[in-house]
């Protein structure tokens, strides 16, 4: 397959003679096989020799069979199982000068001097001290006649790489750790199950979720099932809040709603220091307002199940990327984490991160509450001030009276996540002073008229409701912009937000187009891509592929799961997405797969005999399994059912073929907490956007906007959240197969072909700068790609 024109690759950068050790630590969480799995693979593929430390820094303390080498096979099939294979556990004796002097004498005694670290900032923290301690640690050792001086000299610096491992997302310098997702998944399971029952029996729930020092868990499945009250420990209530509450849940029920649902962090504590529990606030409901009220506490079910395709991604992105520094660091390189801003890996001073998660804690410890947020970072102070914007509605007298009217639309296939985008929309510009209107069918229902206004009620319990209620069609507005100006001048429109796909940023082209003729189309426009397939040009992402990623891993672990036991097997499948590879490239890496066929890589009869080739040498080991993904449109001629045909020919007597075309299944589905936190996040800045362009386009008693930058995409450009006039997104457009003309995941590809033991080259020129905390986090990346 062609190799992309890159400036610098890794093939430079050497294993050879070097040894790592891979251990997680402290708390297990979802992901930490697949980033194990991902420094397993990546270290063998550079040359080095890998280690597994089992149970953690007790293993490396203990050393003898807990420490053993890993081979290329040790890791497959881990990559579906949640929490941690080669085991974890909270080690006293590393905390003893004793215990370290051991650990050090077991890595230096199999050669060990790089250290991979999957674990929580305590983990990461005793790491770090090992480090500085390693010189004397070896000194002692020579003393006590344990190693010899020659050892002490080859072995002479401990090299230190960490990744975060913990569901609550309580480490500063990251956007997202690995296990939270999954966690945000278990919740969102419970919270959608516990919606029914409670609506049956116009119940209370009161939901307490983990997070003993960290509310991030609490606040982002509050933000994902539209909860009425959060509680968390980096915000206490003010005083007052009970009656506060209780005036919340009346309202909501007065206004129609049969249920409530409170969310509460374990570690929730009022502005006194005082805990407030699950149990407090159930009995709080009960006594005033006598509704029927239970507990749900969901304990370790967060920290179960299997791991989500973004946890996925992301452990074996950073699996790689650990490698990657391990290989570069020298004497001189400080212990270094590695991690997520945005939309891409960063490398920061581990001591740095620990020390700024330190400041967060000795902030809520003096009660300096809106500085712990702050400390938090921008993600989760985002994230706090938009779940206050949606869930708590201003009495009509102090709301602001824009006297702008603003339609919503969808436009295009479904996408799970379009109605937490449009709930979101609403609620911010009624928030705002806008009247809301929601145009159903898309352009279609725009030129009929089928346009009504909707208040914040309407909305309520959207965020978790699969595909579009609105309506969405694929109809291009061209043939009937005068009839969608005729109502647009009849329902007096100022303003247009656009949530869909590709069809939706050719519609607003064409209402562009036409914006000379017709005056009405005068008036801030803006899209926010929603699309399973993620091809729409200025967006990194977009609401609904994550959904379709998890759909797609799903079924591909059900698919290979049903070969177990049997002879070997290879399963082809077909994945949508149009001549977008995003959906088989991606998927592809969080399911573990041999080769995934695209489009936008051109491929021909010679690499489809290399794979043949490649699986029949792979199954001689004890892999049994092989899993190969194709895009519905990679190639007219090399069908799926074409390939099927060939590996069941060439793989005769080795193994057999099974085919599965996955269809409309990635569109359905209830959305992710994913795409209802990055649908509902990316709606609000869209909202807040128009806002302030109606206000700099009212002219003369109306709004007058025909400027460029007065139609425009909002889209997530690696670490910044963007809006971009439509215009020029033109030139960044292969309008003839509706993709970008430059697609970021592209560089993951290499990834997902090393993890499977082929020859590629990796683009690294993204890598190897370390960067400081501080700089971390650029202005506009409030709504990260890590939810």
């Amino acid at each position: 397959m062609a190799q992309p024109d890159n400036k610098k690759f890794f093939e430079n950068l050497t294993g050879a003679g070097k040894a790592i050790a891979v251990l997680t630590s402290g708390g297990d969480a979802q992901g930490m096989n697949a980033a194990v799995r991902a420094v397993v693979r990546m270290g063998i593929y550079v040359g080095a020799k890998v280690y597994f430390v089992h149970e953690g820094y007790q293993g490396m303390v203990d050393g003898g069979d807990n420490i053993k080498e890993a081979k290329w096979e040790s890791v497959s099939s881990m990559l579906q199982v949640g929490g941690t294979v080669i085991g974890s556990a909270r080690c006293k004796d590393f905390r003893t000068h004793e215990g370290r002097l051991k650990a050090a004498h077991n890595l230096v005694k199999r050669g060990i001097t790089n250290l991979c670290v999957i674990g929580g900032d305590g983990s990461l923290t005793g790491a770090n001290l090992f480090r500085e301690e390693w010189s004397g640690l070896l000194a002692e050792l020579v003393q006590q006649n344990l190693i010899d001086e020659e050892a002490a000299q080859k072995y002479s610096a401990l090299h230190i790489v960490g990744m975060v491992g913990s569901i609550d997302n309580d480490f500063c310098g990251t956007d997202m750790t690995i296990g939270t997702d999954s966690a945000l998944h278990r919740i969102i399971e419970v919270v959608d199950a516990i919606m029914t029952t409670a609506q049956s029996h116009q119940r209370t729930f009161v939901l307490e979720v983990m997070g003993r020092h960290c509310g991030y868990l609490a606040l982002v499945s509050a933000l994902a099932c539209g909860a009425d009250w959060v509680l968390i420990p980096e915000m206490p209530p003010e005083d007052g809040w009970e009656e506060k509450m209780c005036q919340k849940l009346s309202a909501t029920r007065s206004r129609g709603s049969r249920l409530n649902i409170i969310i509460v962090a374990e570690g929730a504590i009022d502005r006194h220091g005082k805990a407030i529990t699950s149990s407090i606030v159930k009995d709080l409901v009960v006594q005033c307002l006598g509704f029927d009220t239970r507990v749900t506490i969901l304990g370790h079910v967060q920290r179960g199940g299997t791991p989500s395709a973004f946890d996925r991604i992301l452990a074996s992105r950073m699996g790689v990327e650990a490698v990657l520094a391990l290989l570069e660091t020298t004497a001189n390189t400080p212990a270094c984490v590695v991690s997520l801003c945005g939309n891409q890996s960063v490398r920061l001073p581990l001591m740095e991160c620990v020390q700024m998660t330190q400041q967060v804690q000795k902030a809520m410890d003096e009660k300096r509450f809106e500085e712990a947020v702050r400390l938090r970072g921008r993600s989760f102070e985002n994230n706090l001030r938009t779940y206050k914007l949606l869930a708590h509605r201003k009495p009509e007298s102090e709301l602001p009276h824009s006297n702008y009217n603003v339609a919503v639309l969808n436009v295009g296939a479904p996408a799970a996540g379009m109605n937490a985008a449009v709930r979101s929309a609403v609620r911010v510009g009624i928030s705002e002073g806008h009247k809301m209107f929601a145009v159903s069918d898309g352009f279609e229902g725009f030129y009929k008229g089928q346009i009504k206004e909707v208040k914040w009620a309407d909305v309520g319990g959207w965020t978790g409701q699969g595909g579009s209620l609105l309506g969405t069609k694929r109809t291009l507005p061209a043939k009937y912009i005068e009839k969608i100006a005729e109502q647009m001048r009849k329902y007096n429109i100022n303003a247009l937000l656009v949530i869909g796909g590709f069809e939706a940023y050719l519609g607003i082209m064409e209402l562009l187009a036409a914006r000379g003729i017709y005056e009405e189309l005068c008036v801030p426009m803006v899209m926010v891509p929603a699309t399973v397939s993620n091809n729409v040009p200025g967006s990194d992402l977009s609401i609904g592929a994550d959904t379709a990623l998890n759909a797609i891993t799903d079924t591909c672990d059900r698919i290979k799961q049903s070969a177990s036991g049997t002879k070997h097997r290879v399963f082809i499948i077909e994945t949508m997405g149009g001549y977008c590879g995003y959906l088989a490239s991606v998927g592809g890496l969080a399911a573990g797969a041999d080769a995934a066929y695209i489009y936008e890589e051109p491929f021909d009869i010679r690499d489809l005999q290399s794979n043949v080739e490649h699986l029949t040498e792979k199954m001689k080991t004890s892999i049994q399994r092989g899993l190969i993904l194709r895009n519905e449109n990679s190639n007219e001629n090399y069908t799926t059912d074409f390939i099927y045909q060939l590996y069941s020919e060439e793989g005769r007597g080795v193994f057999d073929c099974r085919k599965n075309v996955l269809g409309h299944m990635q569109q359905g589905g209830a959305p992710s907490p994913f795409d209802r936190n990055f649908g509902t996040k990316i709606a609000a800045k869209a909202m807040q956007w128009i806002t302030k362009k109606l206000n700099e386009s009212y002219r003369q008693g109306r709004v007058f906007a025909n400027t460029e930058d007065s139609a425009c995409l909002l889209g997530m450009r690696r670490r910044a959240m963007v809006f971009q006039p439509v215009v020029q997104l033109k030139d960044e457009t292969d309008f003839v197969h509706r993709i970008p003309k430059e697609q970021w995941w592209l560089k993951l590809r290499p990834l997902m072909k090393i993890l499977a033991k082929y020859k590629t080259s990796y683009d690294v020129s993204d890598s190897g700068q370390l960067e400081h905390v501080a700089l971390n986090r650029p202005r506009e990346s409030e709504v990260s790609a890590a939810i």
